[in-house]
């Protein structure tokens, strides 16, 4: 077992790829209730192979069998974990699929020129005026199950055409809008709310509704409260903290390139 003699480079390798989706994977779960099944399966599976190694017959072969019927357990489980490794598998910038999706026209690459400044000139009055607000910035994802819920427009992003959306007599200010490729694409939509998210009082709908579409996609939210003014930049299910809105700026800018 310890003799690396003759171990080939494969095998390392093999224990590298393991080791860095045992990592990925871990990020994702951190800081979630899930992150405690994690840990009582690693330990389970740990004494397994103790056992195994032990030769003691009858609790290996006791655990093995609980191992084994328990993957489609961890599959309901772990379902919305998988959906987002899964998701950042295909969509990070790192992934060899990329070039190739997108050479043959089945990937689109997020908007670098998507007008970052005028969204958050929109956002910061808005804010002054505690008049409610939810962004959604498509980057790879498919957002089409979207944009049939609400209605579908095409207007270049501008700072007045953001306000008067969500003014709060405009007919279109219900929903969230979705912006793609520096175009306000629909208005008005729907988000699905997944599971329960527990946020505190302070956070309404528009939040649990931008965590929720962060979680099963990898668009990003900007989410102005209504009864506070507060700014939320919403990424992969989570709070991303700012100091500015300059410092925010960035992080979109960065996010979207």
């Amino acid at each position: 077992m310890f003799d690396f003699a003759n171990y080939r480079l494969l095998d390392f390798i093999d224990i590298i790829l393991v080791a860095l989706l045992l990592y990925y994977f871990f990020k994702l779960i951190k800081g979630t209730v899930a992150i405690n099944i994690f840990l009582g399966i690693a330990i389970l599976y740990l004494i397994w192979l103790l056992t195994k190694y032990l030769q003691m017959n009858l609790l290996s072969e006791l655990l093995g069998k609980f191992l084994g019927l328990g993957v489609l357990a961890l599959i309901i489980v772990f379902q919305q974990e998988i959906r987002r490794f899964l998701l950042m598998i295909g969509s990070t910038k790192f992934s060899p699929s990329d070039r190739i999706m997108n050479k043959l026209g089945f990937k689109q690459k997020a908007s670098t020129s998507t007008d970052v400044d005028a969204i958050l000139e929109a956002v910061r009055s808005l804010s002054k005026t505690k008049t409610g607000a939810l962004i959604i910035i498509k980057r790879h994802s498919n957002l089409d199950f979207l944009k049939q819920s609400g209605d579908q427009m095409d207007i270049k992003i501008n700072a007045p055409i953001l306000k008067s959306i969500f003014y709060k007599n405009s007919p279109l200010h219900d929903g969230a809008i979705i912006i793609e490729r520096n175009r306000i694409t629909a208005t008005r939509t729907v988000l699905p709310v997944h599971g329960d998210i527990k946020l505190p009082q302070t956070y309404g709908l528009r939040h649990r509704a931008a965590i929720s579409l962060s979680q099963h996609t990898d668009a990003v939210a900007i989410v102005v409260s209504e009864e506070t003014g507060r700014v939320s930049y919403i990424k992969d299910g989570k709070f991303v903290p700012f100091k500015n809105y300059d410092d925010l700026s960035q992080i979109i800018k960065y996010d979207l390139h």
